[in-house]
């Protein structure tokens, strides 16, 4: 990816790397970008997350557009795949999110979404990033009578949960469960949504006071969620991260019921129902060899990309697929969204154990996980470039992988949105994919902490 976005917008610590300036020029840069033959005042709307920082980078993101010469409109706090299908519904030029998703609340980010409800494609960034960056051309100052104006949409997060509540086109009543909503954007939509589907919600950690967003809750801290669903004998919880475009779940026993897992279960369901497009289900080279196993016991074709969302709906898009995602649990609808929809993927297996009668945990035996260990090394921006031309690492996989044969497999990645490079092994034996990977992390760790 570029120098400004990753593999998920631009992020960094707000008001020190992502500063209210750097903000002002991506909004400049991006209208810019937009203006055409055809628009030549284009409008834009703007949501955002919890974090305490919001509201600063939404201020100046305004005064960037508008002093281009592109109309804003504020969703206020929504999920960020109520931008990407928001922008649709009200003919918008582009959508932006505010938002560092999982991270903690001093980073934030700013995604922009195209007119379709894509991520902005890499030749659109790249333009961004040539203005914001390179100063290839001055920012754009629009004529008097000509600048952008402020319009604030009351209604976008009711619009929004009408649009999951007709997609699942399932009455929900009768099933009690936990919505963890990690203080972040689903705060402001799960209760309603999940509730005007039928079910009997117990909601957590719903109160953000723009710092608690992501501590200790969410779907990257499971735990609090694993115990409530366990003492208050619910059918299953549910995780969302801070911008809810992930979501993993808990069953009835407290088990953890990941990604690939809510993968598994809703693909072959749309394959018994006849609805799975081209037999095929996307992820990518994280996903757990125990889907491509699931995938090869039940004749579904599986397809692996790079490591974001970004690259498994570019697949799906290309290909005519209809459902993907990630072992985070960014999971792609198709049919009704265009990016990764907690509350719409949650949803979704809600109303696969209603139509069937089954608990989540027997659902999940679909398919069995490989053991997996994943190391983060913390390393600098810089040392991150290093990675890619460093003969020690690459010499350390190539000594992993001869040793695992085909019991398992080593990937080392370069994270796209945290200045991490992690380190994952999979394979039949827990002890000895552990040993392995704590020593590839440590060559990892000499070689670029």
């Amino acid at each position: 990816m570029g120098r400004l976005f990753g593999t998920d917008g631009a992020r960094g610590i707000a008001n020190k790397e992502l500063t209210p300036q750097l903000a002002m020029n991506i909004g400049r840069a991006a209208a810019m970008v937009l203006i055409s033959n055809e628009v030549e005042q284009p409008t834009i709307i703007i949501g955002k997350d919890t974090r305490l920082s919001g509201d600063m980078l939404e201020g100046a993101l305004i005064a960037g557009l508008c002093s281009v010469g592109a109309n804003v409109k504020l969703l206020g706090v929504v999920p960020t795949p109520a931008v990407a299908y928001l922008v649709g519904k009200y003919s918008a030029d582009a959508g932006i999110m505010i938002s560092a998703s999982h991270n903690p609340y001093e980073f934030n980010g700013i995604k922009i979404f195209s007119s379709e409800g894509t991520k902005l494609p890499d030749d659109l960034e790249n333009r961004i990033e040539e203005i914001v960056l390179d100063n290839v051309v001055d920012y754009k100052v629009a004529e008097k009578g000509r600048i952008g104006k402020v319009e604030v949409v009351d209604n976008a997060a009711d619009d929004y949960i009408e649009h999951v509540v007709k997609s699942i086109d399932m009455d929900l009543e009768g099933m009690e469960v936990a919505l963890d909503c990690s203080n972040g954007s689903s705060s402001r939509t799960a209760e309603k949504l999940f509730t005007k589907l039928g079910a009997k919600v117990h909601m957590l950690f719903d109160k953000p006071d723009g710092v608690n967003i992501n501590k200790d809750c969410g779907s990257t801290h499971i735990g609090k969620l694993q115990s409530y669903v366990r003492e208050h004998k619910l059918c299953c919880g549910l995780a969302f991260d801070g911008d809810a475009d992930r979501c993993l779940a808990v069953d009835e026993n407290g088990n953890l019921v990941d990604g690939d897992y809510l993968i598994a279960i809703c693909a072959k369901d749309m394959k018994d129902r006849g609805v799975l497009k081209k037999n095929a289900a996307v992820g990518t080279v994280m996903t757990n060899m125990g889907f491509n196993k699931f995938c090869d016991d039940n004749d579904i074709h599986f397809v692996s990309t790079k490591v974001g969302d970004r690259y498994v709906l570019e697949a799906m898009l290309r290909e005519g697929y209809n459902i993907g995602g990630e072992q985070s649990g960014h999971i792609i609808f198709l049919d009704y969204a265009t990016t990764g929809d907690g509350e719409l993927s949650g949803a979704m297996v809600l109303s696969i154990m209603k139509r069937t009668g089954e608990k989540l945990s027997n659902l999940a035996k679909v398919m069995e996980r490989f053991p997996q260990v994943l190391i983060n090394v913390t390393v600098s921006n810089e040392a991150k470039l290093s990675f890619y031309t460093d003969k020690e690492i690459k010499a350390e996989i190539k000594r992993v992988t001869d040793i695992l044969g085909d019991r398992g497999r080593i990937l080392i990645r370069v994270s796209g949105t945290e200045p991490l490079v992690r380190v994952m092994l999979e394979g039949e034996n827990l002890e000895e994919i552990q040993s392995l990977a704590e020593e590839a992390a440590n060559v990892v760790r000499e070689r670029l902490s």
